[in-house]
């Protein structure tokens, strides 16, 4: 079976990369292995909430998980297959004519929540990753104040950021705080835009997601 390092990787990245090797024709599970307990139980409960076997090992400071396709389930009913699309999103059906549009997400911090700010960069990491899972994707999403370093050269958001992109996300960061942290020409993914830009998008926005 693949083994997926994902050590030091933040929630839900292991649960996803899992589902991702899971949705291979021909896999027959997935080996992940991980650093902390919430992992592994995140990466359990997919694992039979989609029917497939689970079990796992410490091994020092880290776990190895085992995730195997059309292990008999303990629980009482039949599963359903653990084959899932690659993003591991589910389908949805829309009424005819309808068109879902996804959120318009502002962020304003380069990291996430009150406390520690080392808890709160990798929290965002883990939010701006879960962004490119959402069905229907984002229309946008708009970098303010601190927000702005997360689409500069060396963050480690600027991978999921160029992903949200290529699938059609817009990714704009206000020029004013570009400007005023020194960031213009170290821009990495999307476009700067000006105030009156950010104003109308969250304007015409179905949903805004504030961080």
């Amino acid at each position: 079976m693949k083994t997926l390092d994902m050590l030091g990787q933040p929630c839900p990245i292991p649960v996803v990369k899992a589902k991702e090797v899971l949705a291979e024709q021909g896999a027959p599970g997935v080996v992940v292995l991980v650093d902390n307990m919430v992992a592994v139980q995140n990466l359990e409960k997919m694992a039979k909430g989609t029917g497939c076997g689970f079990s796992y090992v410490e091994e020092g400071a880290s776990y190895r998980v085992s995730i195997v396709k059309g292990a008999a389930s303990d629980q009482g009913f039949a599963p359903p297959s653990c084959e899932e699309s690659p993003s591991g999103q589910a389908k949805v059906s829309n009424a005819v004519g309808e068109v879902r549009k996804g959120p318009v997400v502002l962020i304003t911090s380069d990291n996430m929540g009150r406390g520690s700010e080392e808890l709160g960069r990798m929290l965002i990491k883990g939010f701006i990753f879960s962004l490119s899972q959402l069905n229907p994707l984002p229309e946008a999403v708009l970098f303010l104040n601190g927000g702005a370093r997360l689409t500069t050269e060396g963050a480690n958001t600027v991978p999921d950021l160029k992903m949200l992109e290529e699938k059609g996300t817009g990714i704009y960061t206000c020029g004013t705080c570009a400007n005023y942290y020194k960031l213009t020409e170290s821009l990495a993914v999307g476009s700067i835009v000006d105030m009156m830009q950010i104003v109308n998008r969250l304007a015409k926005a179905t949903v805004v997601i504030t961080v």
